[in-house]
């Protein structure tokens, strides 16, 4: 693993994700939108490349950013201690967040004001993080990045979150968000790795500058229910459920794109 970071700019964390991360964008100069998708706790896989053929289908860019690589934290690492709460809380990957943010906006070829961000599970943990924390010393502390611009989610249309984790250490559910966009969340009935209907309630209270995070409920699908490969005995890949869910992205990607 590498060393904790102790402070950076927001370059240096820029060039850092950038190594590991993926690019998919459509066919042409643009410019395009982009979804910045932040994978869950056991790291980027084959899944994403799925839901980014889905952003790509729909007219936008997609970013699969790797959290990892650049931290050194290996897939039997990341399970036992991230995906414990040992290490790499939300509020602290909020920072490649807000990184993935700032680059994008950079791109001669991204719409700057077209950005929406996806996470799963503790990707979706990192994403309403950083959609309820200050700007400033709150996120400067947490992140322990310097040099973001004032409002380091400028040009956000939008936010995405499948199976997010929401609970201890979670600062959403007592914060609130404090961006107005459109908060779509899809949660499973059967999920026993981060809750079902605990989530939803959670997600039903949380405090919103207008309208209500919009929750998606799936009947009788587990934690991870759109990775074929998973290998865990909680989980269970569901075909139509993952359609339905690719179909809704989609469906909120031309939305966010119309909208804005």
């Amino acid at each position: 693993m590498k060393p904790a970071f102790e402070r950076e700019t927001v370059d240096q964390r820029i060039d850092a994700l950038m190594r590991d991360s993926e690019l998919y964008k459509p066919a042409g100069e643009g410019p395009f939108p982009i979804v910045l998708q932040f994978h869950g706790c056991g790291g980027k896989k084959k899944l994403q490349e799925r839901w980014a053929a889905v952003a790509r289908a729909a007219g936008w860019a997609a970013l699969v950013v790797d959290s990892y690589g650049h931290r050194r934290i290996s897939r039997l690492e990341a399970y036992a201690t991230v995906c414990t709460g040992l290490q790499l809380w939300g509020r602290e990957r909020a920072g490649d967040l807000f990184a993935a943010m700032e680059w994008a906006r950079r791109q001669p070829w991204v719409d700057p004001n077209r950005i929406v961000i996806a996470g799963w599970s503790h990707g979706g943990w990192t994403t309403l993080d950083a959609m309820s924390m200050t700007p400033g010393r709150q996120i400067e502390n947490a992140t322990r990045i310097y040099g973001l611009p004032e409002e380091p989610l400028q040009g956000l249309a939008g936010a995405f979150v499948v199976y997010p984790y929401q609970g201890i250490g979670a600062l959403a559910p007592s914060r609130g968000l404090r961006i107005d966009v459109p908060v779509q969340a899809i949660i499973g009935t059967a999920d026993s790795v981060v809750g079902g209907k605990s989530v939803v309630r959670v997600l039903n209270r949380m405090r919103t500058p207008s309208s209500p995070i919009d929750v998606a409920i799936f009947e009788g699908a587990t934690h991870a229910f759109d990775e074929i490969e998973a290998q865990d005995w909680r989980i269970r890949y569901d075909p139509a459920l993952t359609e339905r869910a690719h179909r809704m992205y989609g469906d909120f990607l031309k939305s966010a794109a119309a909208r804005t």
